[in-house]
């Protein structure tokens, strides 16, 4: 028997508009837009869901994105940079090549910190052969 995984986050926001068509512009995902009650957006990334949820009780901007970062994982991790670069809001740290994979963390109209992930083949071929079969551990 496997046991609960992960696969959405709730992401709230003063303005999850704003928060959604960046995302959508930054990193395309299909974007479910659910009208009524609780009238989240979804973001879908390949499976995992992003619920947008607009909340009276936060601030505008997240006084602490350190404690957690959306992975974005990527084939083409330089043009999403290009995309975030165009959409302003800034780099945390800037696309660089880490030993033939690429990394960035973008910052979101919330001040969230969102990690790109770009793995090489070598990284990819490492990291299968070291993940437990059949989600074991």
């Amino acid at each position: 028997m496997s046991g609960p995984r992960i696969n959405s986050i709730l992401l709230s926001s003063t303005d999850p508009d704003r928060l959604r068509d960046w995302y959508a512009d930054a990193f395309a995902p299909t974007v479910d837009r659910t009208p009524g009650a609780p009238g989240y957006d979804v973001l879908i990334f390949d499976g995992f869901y992003v619920m947008l949820d607009k909340r009276q009780d936060i601030g505008d901007s997240n006084p602490q994105p350190g404690r957690m970062f959306l992975n974005i994982e990527t084939e083409d991790a330089r043009s999403i940079a290009d995309r975030v670069d165009a959409l302003g809001f800034g780099w945390f740290a800037p696309l660089e090549n880490r030993d033939g994979s690429w990394f960035a963390t973008a910052i979101d109209p919330d001040g969230n910190y969102i990690q790109i992930v770009e793995l090489s083949e070598q990284a990819r071929t490492e990291m299968d052969s070291a993940a437990p079969a059949n989600g074991e551990r």
